[in-house]
């Protein structure tokens, strides 16, 4: 699950498991799920048995797309295998360590680590398997060897990888096409046809216009009489699971003719994309912001406010909202 932006990428956790905010952020110290970079070079929330098959299965592919990076600041295989060595050290004895720490041991070891030649040495770092997220101190984020904080499993054949990650994809974001899945996945077309000959015959291909689409064929079940809100952060899978087929999420177009806003929350009625919002969190309540493509009737307006409910609670806080149209 991506989770470019920390606070916010709970949400998403929060909004399908039922688990509030302040458990999570235990949860995420104790090490019970990670963040760190896999599958594209952004932060992904992975479950810790899964980190070890899926940076096999991918690491290649995302230091290639790194590479333009790597030559820009400077960054060959050779200093990057070097500063690996030295976050080795710096964390030995199950330490972690911040950002500014780790890049005070790499100066120290007169390699300049600094804005993004900083971010992509821990980049580089967290593909090649040797640090994770640690746990937090106060505000900030650390970093910790995966050796510490990701125990020993199993290890999966490139197979066996490849139809694991085709599965779990197509059965939690289908309908989907191999457009879809190669830009989530960082996969070749070549890897994903063969997960997709591996794991077939257990998903179910229709034809969408003239794009073919893949799920698991599990039924939806009946919808709901009236008309359900959700609250999505900017980053969230449901936004951004997606490349060739993002389109269905606003079957409208009124994205398309909209004025611009500076939220990145997104705002769903049903299944499609109907407008924006934004939170401002207290230590005793939180606001939402709520921008709206169209005008939303009685039975709408109802439903935002049992989703900006759910946020509420979600917090620990009381919730208030205004809306706006553009």
């Amino acid at each position: 699950m991506q989770s470019q932006d920390y606070g916010p990428a709970k949400w998403s956790i929060g909004q399908r498991t039922g688990v509030d905010n302040d458990t999570l952020d235990r949860q995420f110290d104790d090490g019970q799920f990670l963040r760190t970079h896999v599958l594209r070079p952004t932060w992904h929330f992975v479950h810790p048995a899964d980190l070890r098959w899926l940076l096999e299965l991918t690491r290649d592919r995302v230091h290639m797309i790194n590479g333009f990076m790597y030559r820009q600041e400077g960054l060959d295989r050779l200093l990057r295998d070097r500063a690996d060595a030295i976050l080795i050290d710096a964390l030995k004895g199950r330490r972690s360590l911040t950002r500014s720490e780790l890049a005070g041991a790499l100066g120290n070891a007169n390699i300049v680590a600094e804005r993004f030649r900083l971010a992509y040495l821990l980049m580089s770092a967290e593909i090649d398997g040797i640090v994770c997220s640690g746990p937090r101190k106060g505000t900030e984020h650390t970093y910790s060897l995966v050796e510490d904080r990701v125990p020993t499993v199993r290890s999966l054949t490139r197979d066996e990888g490849l139809a694991e990650l085709t599965f779990r994809y197509f059965s939690s974001h289908g309908p989907a096409t191999v457009k879809d899945f190669g830009w989530w996945s960082s996969l070749t077309q070549t890897d994903i046809k063969r997960g997709l000959q591996l794991v077939g015959d257990r998903l179910t291909k229709e034809q969408i216009g003239d794009v073919a689409c893949w799920s698991s064929g599990e039924a939806l079940g009946r919808r709901a009489a009236g008309p359900r809100v959700d609250l999505l952060q900017g980053y969230d899978e449901y936004i951004v699971g997606y490349s060739q087929s993002k389109y269905l999420l606003d079957l409208a177009g009124l994205t398309k003719t909209a004025r611009r806003v500076p939220f990145n929350g997104v705002i769903l009625v049903d299944d499609q994309v109907t407008g924006l919002w934004k939170r401002t969190v207290t230590k005793t309540a939180v606001a939402v912001e709520a921008v709206l493509y169209e005008s939303f009737d009685n039975k709408q307006l109802a439903a935002l406010e049992v989703a900006v409910d759910q946020h509420g609670r979600f917090l620990g806080r009381p919730a208030t909202f205004e809306v706006a149209v553009l």
